[in-house]
């Protein structure tokens, strides 16, 4: 088959369902027929480099500088080493997971292939941004990972210091991941905790230390002053300091990063910043893809970091919370803790999560707690633990500081959420809840939801046919079994009505 018919039957059968077009101009057909529906868009552009497994590990493993066990004094004699060693395990780069497409259907993977690529992947981003900008009349949204923008191994890093300087943080105020955001020390309390340890310094040594870590200063050490991450003016080992009770100076935490590391952390946080002051000029909301859990503390972080830059008006940045995770409630309460002490709007993104077989056998193979749910169930009720936390938040922050965007093909927890605004008196037209599907798929949920005035937006992938064939072929994975579940599917736009421009559940 030739190249052109190939390519006219593709965009008549497969390509035409779950892609848009090849460009900005043949996606704006999809987008007026769905706004016609009340669906909004989400555009992504989808184009993939089709590399072998073998070129993939080669690529991930390229000048990682693994910088060892971290023996940091200050670290080691305050936290277990039997903590510091199992945390360095879980966020280190290994050569049988190089390959991060292994077992992940429904994600896209970036590998780092230089500094001029991933400023390439920064304009490419920016033209989504242009894109969603002249179609949406400012409705949509576009969506960006982190991995595209810089080397995956520097986020591993920083997101192993993260977790070391949370195990420092706990272990110095003496508490748990269930009290964590409650919990703070003053100046007198942390130099009893010296003392306990034997250790005897001057008053001005610990004012030293507290005014590097009392962000807010507030007189107190606590969860939100070690939650900041961008400052141009320091190097990334300058940002996760902590007082070594043995040499009595503030010392970093972390092993120092060569300055090729740094320069290139560097550049990343930069071109994040760009993409996103870029679409916040457009006048387009971004939201920032969840990833894998060993690159996901760096994501978050700097995403928080974003928030309270961008989102003190309304909510321009959205995070991406993974229900399948055991502590997925966890991180939305500490982020949630984030924005209500900074004042600054809660975006939020929910999904299940697209790493779940990989996630497991990484865990299971180095030897670390296995952060997916025991099964469907738990991952079904965590998501709908985090809808309600969610709205008490709003409930008790008020409209217009929180919101969801419930990204799910589930029609149960479709309906959940429609039950909780129903519940809460939440009218769709506040769109502190919104719903999302990907294009081509759960058609019957977005467009019942549209036309009942709820606030639904459609992932519209579009990108020329070769360029989106590991999109296309994750997307025939997905949906193996669709005309198995065709009846069942079929079932739900019967299943809510419009009655009174609101949702009827029936």
């Amino acid at each position: 088959m030739g190249q052109k018919l190939f390519s006219k039957v593709l965009k008549a059968t497969f390509y035409g369902q779950f892609v848009a077009g090849e460009d900005r101009d043949e996606v704006i057909p999809t987008v007026a027929k769905m706004q016609k529906f009340g669906v909004k868009s989400i555009f992504d552009y989808s184009v993939e480099k089709d590399i072998s497994k073998e070129e993939a590990r080669k690529k991930a493993l390229e000048h990682v500088k693994d910088a060892g066990q971290v023996k940091s004094t200050p670290l080691n004699e305050v936290v277990d080493e039997g903590t510091v060693a199992k945390t360095h395990r879980k966020y280190n780069v290994y050569e049988e997971f190089a390959d991060r497409r292994q077992n992940v259907v429904s994600a896209r993977t970036y590998f780092y292939e230089g500094e001029q690529e991933c400023d390439r992947n920064c304009e490419i981003f920016c033209e989504s941004i242009d894109a969603v900008a002249s179609t949406t009349n400012g409705l949509g949204f576009s969506a960006i990972k982190i991995t595209a923008l810089g080397r995956p191994a520097l986020l591993l890093k920083v997101s192993e210091f993260i977790a070391q300087t949370q195990n420092f943080f706990k272990a110095i105020t003496g508490s748990t991941w269930e009290n964590l955001v409650l919990s703070k020390i003053d100046e007198k309390r942390f130099l009893q905790k010296l003392q306990d340890y034997g250790i005897k310094t001057d008053s001005k040594m610990v004012q030293e230390w507290f005014k590097s870590a009392d962000f807010d200063q507030d007189g107190f050490v606590d969860f939100y002053d070690w939650t900041e991450v961008i400052d141009e003016q320091k190097k990334l080992h300058e940002l996760f300091q902590v007082f070594n009770i043995k040499t009595q100076k503030i010392e970093p935490l972390i092993v120092k990063l060569s300055d090729e590391e740094e320069q290139e952390f560097a550049n990343m946080v930069d071109r994040v910043l760009r993409v996103v002051d870029y679409a916040i000029s457009k006048g387009v909301r971004i939201m920032i893809d969840a990833e894998q859990t060993y690159f996901q503390p760096a994501i978050s972080r700097l995403t928080m970091a974003l928030m309270r830059k961008h989102n003190k008006e309304k909510g321009w940045v959205f995070n991406t919370y993974q229900a399948y995770l055991k502590n997925c409630l966890r991180y939305v309460e500490l982020d949630m803790h984030i924005a209500r002490r900074g004042n600054f709007h809660f975006g939020c993104k929910l999904v299940r999560g697209a790493y779940m077989e990989q996630e497991r056998q990484r865990a299971a193979t180095i030897g670390y707690e296995d952060p997916i749910n025991e099964n469907l169930e738990a991952t079904a009720n965590m998501y709908n633990r985090v809808l309600e936390r969610i709205i008490e938040e709003r409930d008790s922050r008020g409209p217009g500081k929180v919101s969801v965007m419930v990204a799910s093909h589930n029609e149960d927890s479709t309906r959940f959420a429609v039950q909780l605004m129903k519940d809460k008196c939440i009218a769709p037209s506040e769109k502190v809840i919104c719903f999302a599907q990907l294009l081509g798929m759960c058609d019957q949920i977005s467009f019942s939801l549209g036309q009942a005035g709820y606030s639904v937006y459609k992932y519209v992938p579009y990108g020329p046919i070769d360029g989106v064939l590991p999109y296309l072929s994750r997307r025939a994975q997905e949906n193996s079994g669709l005309l198995t579940a065709a009846k069942k599917v079929r079932l739900f736009p019967f299943q809510i009505t419009i009655v009174n421009e609101s949702i009827k559940i029936i």
